[in-house]
């Protein structure tokens, strides 16, 4: 009996450690990928304990209609790994229909806890916007689904051409389920793929306002309740931006 509670515990333990293994693959650290996270805590991460918790390997964040976690203003959990400027994100996510949440990055925290504002690689529960750059107090909508697109003087953005339909790529996503997220940022080009699939390409030609690293987070949108997970994050750094 004994030896069998050892053998059980020990199959736990090598469960347990797949689970953080697995988030980079063996071809991804040769590719220079780390981890963002140990899929056990969030000592890695700054958040509102009252929103985001380490749950299954997963990052977790959830709001409510009262209470501590409900939100007035978008709340966000901070990576503590530093200023990123150019890199390769990957990450699986999750959101409840109703949810609106997204990646930021080459951010700056702002007035209020837990609020950051910069780039963000949008998505949202019923994928209305999912794979847009959205600028959080940062411009607004940089660029739709679909687009390649340049951001100019004033942080307005302009066409340079269409990648695919805005609802072609919709079909593409899953709701209430597990979608693929991926971000490049090279100098100044952002490029936001969700399962494979190209969503957007923006060019950051507005001197004034682009921004060449900033901080990582993830979004807990102000709103009717939601829940977001987040698994399998990890980073290649590339150079610094120009």
């Amino acid at each position: 009996m004994k030896k069998t509670l050892f053998v059980g515990l020990g199959a736990i333990v090598l469960l347990c450690c797949s689970a953080v293994n697995a988030q980079v693959s063996d071809t991804e650290k040769e590719e220079g990928f780390v981890p963002m996270f140990n899929g056990k805590d969030l000592s890695e991460w700054d958040g509102n304990p009252d929103l985001w918790v380490a749950k299954d390997g997963c990052i977790v964040g959830q709001t409510s209609a009262e209470g501590a976690a409900k939100l007035t203003y978008n709340q966000f959990i901070i990576w503590k790994g530093g200023d990123v400027a150019d890199f390769v994100f990957r990450a699986d996510i999750k959101l409840s229909p109703k949810g609106n949440s997204g990646f930021q990055y080459r951010s700056q925290k702002s007035g209020k806890p837990y609020s950051v504002n910069g780039y963000q690689a949008d998505f949202d529960g019923v994928h209305t916007h999912s794979g847009i750059l959205y600028g959080e107090g940062f411009g607004g909508i940089l660029c739709q689904r679909g687009l390649e697109s340049t951001i100019e003087k004033g942080q307005k953005p302009k066409k340079i051409r269409q990648i695919a339909e805005s609802n072609t790529l919709k079909k593409e996503l899953k709701v209430d389920d597990w979608n693929s997220y991926e971000i490049t940022a090279k100098d100044f080009t952002f490029t936001h793929k969700i399962n494979g699939k190209i969503m957007s390409i923006t060019n950051d030609e507005d001197k004034e306002h682009r921004r060449k690293n900033g901080i990582f987070a993830i979004q807990a949108h102000v709103g009717p309740p939601m829940k977001v997970e987040i698994k399998n994050l990890r980073i290649k750094k590339i150079t610094e931006g120009k």
